[in-house]
């Protein structure tokens, strides 16, 4: 059976912060709800794992209302919804296995069962060999699989990742992420990532729900959010260009556009997400001569104003954001259409691994 998230969430806390969303995830989709601090996400969080009631509004996980703001509310434990926290919320007094059991347990299967199927997950996350270990003695991201696998040990029909990788050192991060992402494609159902780094939305998810002051103020794929951001913050989101590719010897072959850049680091090679900044890209009328070692003809596509600043939005063969003063965007005479030669200094295009 097909199970699809359908929640539109309305409630209003005592502090005065209102949230009103709706979020609509198909099985097998990973969606991304990505905003700043403050903006209502783990509210949401809570509302969908049911440790908070709607005050307006319907929750809908397949055929079952788990909430309806009204006569229908569902307790946690009955929503077949696995949740993965921040910080894990492990019980450091249990071992590796009675962890992952523990969910097991409480939907009614007997200590025995619970542990021998614990034991199947461990193994599965690659942690047979610290099953009897305490959750003190592991690193960040043996307790994120940890975490992870007793969500999926409870056969949930939703789950929920609150901001899984944000305590996370930046190499522990990289590895993560490439793990989580493998287990998210084998999970069925809906999953909702939550998080603040756009970086995380980027490579993880299907779609992106931009949030804001309790508010959904942009959604579409990344693509979508990183071309055609919708709000100031969206801009912000998008300001930096994200995208993926291959680097060997300093040459970046694209994954999503043909073109090549080349860039100074020559110490990453194999998969790698590759960040160039707007305002590291700079416009010429005609093509240029000098130090930038990627230099590129193209079309302006769009011209978004921000205050002090001018987004131009380039056209083939690099679909990428550019940030310039008006000044200079009345000085080139830009509108859309016009042919403009684009470049960026290799050293000015920053590589991490994506795997």
């Amino acid at each position: 059976m097909t199970i699809n998230l359908d929640a539109r969430m309305a409630v209003a806390r005592p502090d005065g912060f209102a949230l009103d969303i709706h979020l609509t995830i198909e099985a097998g989709q990973t969606v991304a709800l990505l905003g700043p601090n403050g903006a209502g996400k783990s509210t949401a969080v809570d509302l969908l794992a049911g440790l908070l009631p709607l005050d307006e509004g319907r929750i809908s996980l397949g055929d079952r209302l788990l909430d309806d703001g009204e006569r229908v509310f569902v307790p946690p434990a009955k929503r077949q919804v696995g949740v993965v926290f921040q910080d894990y919320l492990l019980f450091d007094h249990m071992t590796v296995a009675e962890n992952i059991a523990f969910g097991i347990s409480a939907g009614g299967r007997s200590t025995a069962d619970s542990i021998t199927e614990a034991m199947r997950w461990a193994e599965r996350f690659d942690l047979g060999d610290l099953a009897n270990s305490k959750p003190p003695g592991l690193s960040g991201g043996q307790a994120q699989r940890v975490a992870l696998a007793r969500a999926l040990a409870t056969d949930p029909a939703l789950l929920l990742l609150d901001e899984p990788l944000a305590a996370l050192d930046v190499e522990t991060r990289s590895t993560t992420r490439r793990l989580l992402g493998q287990h998210l494609q084998q999970f069925e159902g809906p999953r909702l990532l939550i998080t603040h780094d756009p970086t995380d939305a980027f490579l993880l998810a299907d779609r992106i729900f931009i949030m804001e002051n309790g508010s959904i103020t942009q959604s579409g794929t990344p693509y979508d959010i990183r071309t055609r951001p919708a709000t100031s913050y969206g801009a912000s989101v998008a300001g930096t260009n994200l995208m993926t590719g291959t680097n060997s010897s300093g040459t970046l072959k694209l994954d999503e556009f043909d073109h090549l850049l080349q860039t100074s680091d020559t110490g990453v090679s194999g998969e790698v997400l590759i960040t160039i900044h707007p305002r590291a890209v700079a416009l010429h009328p005609a093509q240029p001569h000098g130090s930038p070692r990627n230099t590129w003809e193209t079309v302006v596509e769009g011209i978004e104003p921000l205050g002090d600043t001018t987004r131009i939005l380039l056209g083939a063969p690099l679909p990428i954001s550019v940030d310039i003063t008006p000044a200079s965007t009345a000085a080139l005479h830009l509108s859309i259409g016009t042919p403009i030669w684009a470049s960026v200094k290799a050293t000015e295009i920053a590589i991490s691994p994506a795997n």
